[in-house]
């Protein structure tokens, strides 16, 4: 292919058209395996995790342009042709195009790589994805047997551990646990997929504009902080036929002078363990409070009206004003805590000019005392260390741009020798017999699934 495109297209005969458009799709696929490789290794290393997004999609929308569920399904294939090395080769040879592999990658395992590739290699992208949804059809088909048993099976139970923990186990069937899986993947874009590292846990040069280290959360920890966000909400909203809001509670017991004078005293969940007063405190800084009078034995002599730390009026002023975490830095705007910088249990007011949201990591570092937020002349407020350095913004730059037409060069760089034939389909127009080929793909599996029983039980 020529490296400079005529000025004008008109001048090329069509044969010389349908020969550049198909050269060029092989040199689209090659560039966009080697892209997908760059994409898996990038996420294998969490290169996106740099404090501001949540995951390697959330990069990709944000520095490619990718909406998010393309930038998902984009992880999903870089991730599986690590496993497809015949696949994966054919697309860096641009012989596949990422249509073709996309739905390769649904189904394909080391078992039917070979027969899919040739059949790949030989049909259209539509032939690739009719005989991929036949396949599933068929594998769902064989699914419906083992509905009856995950039924029976179906239980869920949970016990506090002796730190105080509670412990969670269960089994699910298949389509409950869809839902729960969708549930937590939806909560799991609002879960940080990063935390701020204390700053006494390292230097930092407070003259630049070097950001606050962070750290990469374990990904379980997420999925747990993504239960208790669907737990949350479903106390928040209830279901559709719930008619009292407050028919859930979590209901937090602590005393008030431990509450506010730190002294030694009851602070525990009701019906559950003892929790730290730092972690109360975070809590009543923005919940629903119930004034309780007990006598020296426990009992209630009196129960005051339920209030709102925070009146809802002006929780929609804060979040107008703040618009998500005010910690510098900080991009998260959902699921965010409303701060008292001076708590109300030591006379701190429920005003504006006291209030400051943070979301749910910064919130609990400042109660650790690990930040400190003091109010600044201009009504702005500014962040601190525990030593009284305070914190700055940091910037991006953007990268260089890359030259497009260089794709041939690097191509034959890398040993890659693309024509006019590379990319186009090998078929000849004959017709495409689907069920000979799910019969041959099931038996492969079959016969390997007998293979691995053999072999386990000598």
């Amino acid at each position: 292919m020529s490296k400079k495109q005529p000025a004008d297209l008109k001048h090329l005969r069509l044969d010389e058209l349908e020969d550049q458009i198909t050269e060029l799709a092989g040199h689209l696929n090659a560039a966009n395996y080697r892209w997908l490789t760059l994409i898996a290794e990038f996420d294998r290393r969490n290169g996106w995790c740099d404090g501001k997004l949540h995951s390697c999609a959330h990069w990709l929308n944000f520095k490619v342009g990718l909406n998010l569920g393309a930038a998902r399904e984009k992880i999903r294939v870089a991730r599986a042709l690590t496993g497809l090395p015949k696949i994966a080769a054919s697309m860096a040879r641009g012989e596949l195009s990422y249509s073709k592999v996309r739905a390769l990658t649904r189904i394909a395992c080391g078992t039917t790589e070979d027969s899919l590739l040739m059949i790949a290699l030989h049909g259209t992208a539509h032939h690739v994805e009719k005989l991929v949804r036949h396949y599933r059809q068929v594998e769902h088909a064989e699914d419906l047997a083992r509905e009856t048993r995950q039924e029976e099976r179906c239980r869920l139970s949970c016990w506090y551990d002796t730190d105080g923990s509670l412990i969670v186990h269960g089994r699910i069937p298949a389509l409950k646990g869809a839902v729960f899986e969708k549930a937590l993947e939806a909560a799991m874009e609002a879960v940080p997929a990063t935390e701020p590292i204390s700053p006494s846990a390292y230097p930092l040069h407070w003259d630049d504009t070097e950001a606050p280290k962070v750290a990469l959360r374990p990904y379980g920890a997420r999925r747990a902080d993504a239960l208790a966000l669907i737990a949350e909400s479903f106390l928040q909203h209830g279901p559709a036929t719930q008619t009292t809001a407050d028919r859930y509670q979590v209901v937090v017991h602590i005393d008030a002078a431990t509450l506010s004078a730190h002294k030694d005293g009851r602070c525990e969940i009701e019906h559950g363990p003892s929790i730290a007063v730092e972690t109360a405190r975070q809590i009543t800084c923005d919940s629903s409070l119930v004034p309780l009078v007990e006598n020296d034995n426990g009992e209630p002599l009196n129960v005051g009206r339920k209030t709102r730390s925070i009146p809802p009026v002006l929780r929609r002023a804060l979040n107008a004003r703040d618009s998500g975490c005010r910690f510098p830095g900080c991009t998260f705007d959902r699921y965010i805590d409303a701060h008292h910088v001076e708590h109300w249990a030591d006379g701190g007011e429920t005003k504006l000019s006291n209030l400051v949201t943070l979301c749910r990591a910064h919130h609990r570092m400042v109660h650790k005392g690990e930040i400190v937020i003091k109010a600044r002349e201009d009504g702005e407020w500014q962040f601190l260390s525990e030593d009284g350095r305070p914190y700055k913004e940091a910037y991006r730059e953007n990268r260089p741009s890359y030259e497009w037409n260089a794709i041939h060069d690097v191509h034959e760089a890398q040993g890659v020798y693309i024509d006019a034939r590379t990319a186009a389909t090998r078929w000849a127009g004959e017709r495409m017999d689907y069920d000979l080929a799910i019969f041959g793909l099931f038996s492969s599996v079959a016969c390997a699934r007998r293979v691995s029983a053999e072999t386990s039980e000598q």
